[in-house]
């Protein structure tokens, strides 16, 4: 059997004895050097082992030779260093665990051989910022709550055109607080549930959403935007009650209840941390949708993922239905998929690492970003850009793996001018009327005019933008 760990506490002053006190509460074996010799006649008064001794001394590294975990907390830093040199000199079977007074004194304490240094004034400023987004979490639930209950019929939960998983699963979310509180909710969409994922995503959990088409905003007395501005839409922001997201809104509003937090990575972690304040039992089909959402805008915690997604996802996932999760996941490629992957294929041109192609007229614009995503497994391939005319709009999906690369800021400086941009460092979107870039109508006759226009045009502003010059390099 092993034998139990004993503790040694070098310069006992407030944080040394607040220390003590809870590994004494802990049964742990703990022995106490001070300088203090009334400090340790006091200690011993409390039945505590103590011994008066100066711990810059050399001979200390002999006196607590036989403990197994050294704490140095005394409030001299300098003191502190020479415990940390003479007990290192002696031995490197120890865990040392060190005070500092800032940054500098915890680079000097490291580099002497301390195992973990602990700076007080830091613990202090990251356990008052807790304390604070604590009380901030419970103030803002409490007033989202009171907006929530002022609802006197219904609450429209209105998401992004075409929404993604964090969209849905967000205000699946906000719908389940709302039913909760014995307000009934509608999920309302623009667009098209397109993506095949998205569409699996949808049916699997048996999430309701109402199309934009079908029903009358006005009808609705409490209306909420969650993971919304993606949709550029002002006039709907100006008609808002509840504003939930994770980016900025560009627009000044005058809602009852406002969050937004660009510091987070999904909408969805923000709806968990509600979920959790409001101490609400989690249906399993809830906490997958969140779980998925915030994996699918974090590309699985491999962009920009923040402590805050990473303890969302823990709490979420013992909840959540891992089976339905993998068949989310692997969803089945459609026809209309195969056949945009294969013509993407076919008219691809790759300058360097970066690839373009045009899939030519399509039906189903989201088989785009399946395309784009696919063709970046492609060997000596990093970014992807594919494009198609779907009706009167050019459509355009963007991915990149390369880490010098922000897409997003490449579409936007290739096409902020002509059309809307949407996305991140990896992956971006762009929306393009076609009367606008092509100056042509749409109609039969001129559908081989349109796409060799807007190849030429599209090509060059992304390999400009890219800084890589167009030529005819198919196939790589």
């Amino acid at each position: 059997m092993a034998s139990m760990s004993s503790y040694a506490i070098l310069g006992c002053g407030s944080v040394g004895y607040a220390v003590a006190e809870e590994l004494v509460a802990e049964d742990k074996n703990v022995f106490i050097l001070d300088v203090d010799e009334g400090r340790v006649e006091a200690l011993r008064d409390q039945d505590l082992d103590a011994r008066q001794a100066d711990i810059r001394e050399e001979e200390v590294a002999d006196t607590v030779a036989d403990h197994d975990v050294i704490l140095i907390l005394s409030s001299d830093v300098d003191a502190n260093a020479a415990a940390v040199e003479h007990i290192r000199d002696r031995s490197d079977d120890q865990f040392v665990i060190a005070r500092a007074s800032d940054p500098v004194s915890a680079d000097e304490l490291t580099e002497l051989g301390a195992d973990v240094v602990i700076n007080p004034s830091a613990v202090i400023a990251d356990s008052a910022l807790r304390a604070l987004e604590t009380g901030e979490l419970e103030y803002k639930a409490r007033q989202l709550g009171e907006v929530i209950d002022r609802t006197e019929h219904r609450l429209a939960v209105r998401v992004h055109r075409s929404p993604d998983p964090d969209s849905i699963a967000s205000a699946a979310a906000l719908q389940a607080i709302a039913r909760s509180r014995d307000v009934e909710a509608d999920i309302v969409y623009d667009g098209e549930i397109g993506h095949q994922e998205n569409r699996a995503f949808v049916n699997l959990l048996g999430i309701e959403l109402v199309s934009r088409d079908d029903v009358e905003i006005s009808e609705y007395d409490t209306i909420a935007l969650v993971d919304h501005v993606k949709s550029g839409d002002a006039e709907a922001e100006k008609a808002a009650d509840i504003i939930i997201d994770h980016h900025e809104h560009e627009h000044d509003h005058d809602v009852e209840f406002a969050d937004t937090r660009p510091n987070v990575s999904a909408t969805s972690t923000i709806l968990t941390k509600y979920i959790q304040e409001l101490d609400l039992g989690l249906d399993q089909d809830v906490a997958t949708a969140l779980l998925y959402g915030i994996r699918a805008e974090t590309l699985d915690f491999k962009r920009d993922t923040t402590p805050a997604d990473l303890t969302a996802a823990a709490y979420l996932y013992p909840f959540a239905d891992h089976d339905t999760l993998e068949q989310v996941e692997s969803p089945s490629m459609s026809p209309e998929t195969l056949d945009v992957l294969a013509e993407a294929i076919r008219n691809r041109e790759v300058q360097g690492s970066h690839l373009v192609s045009n899939a030519g007229f399509i039906r189903d614009r989201d088989a785009l970003s399946q395309a784009a995503q696919h063709l970046l497994n492609l060997e000596g391939i990093t970014t992807t850009a594919v494009f198609a005319i779907a009706e009167d709009t050019i459509y355009l999906a963007a991915r990149s793996k390369d880490i010098r690369m922000d897409i997003g800021m490449i579409l936007e400086d290739a096409f902020a001018d002509i059309g809307e941009t949407a996305g991140h460092s990896t992956d971006a979107s762009v929306e393009i009327p076609l009367g606008i870039f092509t100056g042509i109508e749409v109609n039969e006759d001129n559908r081989q005019t349109l796409l060799e226009l807007t190849e030429e045009a599209v090509k060059k502003k992304l390999f400009d933008a890219m800084g890589v010059e167009s030529g005819d390099n198919n196939g790589g």
